[in-house]
């Protein structure tokens, strides 16, 4: 039987699939339990102005999600009357995992640019694609520019960022930054996290992707913003109450040392990326920046239901070709991994399979396993 804190060994998922720690657990136990909605949580508050300080912001909100953290700081920023509209990759979580949460929270068009250089926005993309405030009626104009760093694992350099702010200060943009793996940026590039708050308005920084925090997220930016960001808040249903519980177990994942754990992911996912690429040729989507392998699987004609299922044979589990590490991952499941992707490689050489449409996601919670067809 597997021990209770080493349940995500094996889940390649994604790297929210992390499990509390005992550390986080014992925390939890000795938790302040004041009200944070009337600010009289000490664990919340000691959270908020920890990742605020990390980030070089006068202050931050801690959110239940990623999600949530995104679309509040988007409509805060956005403080002026519509039509108005946000610029950022058409692979954007905020555009397509966010359940249409700009237009309805928002009332946002949004203008989704493919990066020309096929990894991440550059200024000459923004410059391209940004509708202008020059009086047009028929326009929405661009308000904000939402950048998401890492995207799809891929780390957008430090001089880009900065030609993107100069840009956004010269046309009066507003800069987001989806920041759900921006550690796993600021550990890659061996960037101070200060340097990104210097370059963005808001940052929005998830605690459970790769840094083990069971649930949540901190928006973090300047005071004046963070007060009305707290407003959307408890409209949305967001204030909670004796959130120390959570915040004290957050603390222990951002302790000093984090980076150590996001240098291991990396480390792995560097090994898997090179077993594909160098070893078994398949191709993949996008280079392996940080902790992200990404199977191109129309190109390799790989079926995503037989690869879920050879992971499943070797006691791994994996959803489709986006192959997700975290810093509980071990070594014996990585070298099962690259198990079940090579027969699945073989498989597809004497079965192609022909991807008609969007490509379907499998979740590897399916019970049928594997059959003797495969």
């Amino acid at each position: 039987m597997s021990h209770p804190y080493t349940t995500a060994a094996n889940d390649f998922r994604s790297d929210t699939f992390t499990t509390p720690t005992k550390e986080m657990l014992d925390a939890a136990l000795h938790c302040s339990i004041g009200d944070a909605v009337y600010n009289e949580d000490l664990d919340t508050i000691c959270l908020e102005n920890k990742i605020a300080d990390i980030f070089g912001k006068p202050a931050g909100l801690f959110m239940c999600s990623g999600t949530m953290s995104n679309q509040i700081a988007i409509r805060t920023l956005l403080n002026v009357q519509p039509p108005y509209s946000i610029l950022c990759d058409y692979r954007s979580h905020i555009y397509t995992h966010e359940a249409a949460g700009l237009a309805i929270l928002s009332q946002a068009m949004v203008t989704p640019v493919i990066p020309q250089n096929g990894s991440y926005l550059t200024v000459e993309d923004i410059a391209k694609w940004v509708i202008p405030d020059d009086g047009d009626i028929h326009g929405a104009p661009t308000r904000v520019v939402s950048l998401e760093n890492t995207i799809h694992g891929i780390v957008t350099p430090l001089n880009e960022l900065r030609k993107i702010k100069e840009f956004c200060l010269e046309h009066n943009l507003k800069l987001h930054c989806d920041g759900a793996r921006i550690w796993n940026a600021a550990v890659k590039n061996e960037v101070d996290p200060k340097v990104y708050g210097s370059i963005f308005d808001s940052i929005s920084v998830c605690l459970s992707k790769s840094m083990g925090a069971p649930i949540g997220s901190v928006l973090v930016g300047g005071k004046k913003f963070i007060t009305k960001a707290n407003h959307f808040r408890k409209q949305q249903g967001g204030g909670i109450r004796q959130s120390g519980i959570i915040c004290r177990m957050a603390l222990v994942a951002v302790q000093p040392g984090w980076e150590a754990k996001l240098e291991y992911s990396h480390e792995l996912a560097k090994s898997l990326g090179d077993f594909c690429e160098k070893e078994l040729q398949i191709p993949l989507e996008v280079p392996v920046d940080t902790n992200f392998v990404f199977i191109d699987l129309q190109q390799a004609k790989i079926n995503p239901d037989v690869l879920v299922k050879k992971g499943l044979k070797y006691g791994v589990k994996i959803m489709g070709g986006r192959v997700s590490f975290h810093y509980q991952i071990s070594r014996d499941s990585l070298e099962k991994i690259k198990m079940a992707i090579k027969e699945t490689w073989e498989y597809s050489k004497k079965h192609p399979f022909d991807h008609k449409g969007p490509t379907q996601i499998y979740r590897s919670e399916s019970v049928d396993i594997i059959n003797t067809d495969i």
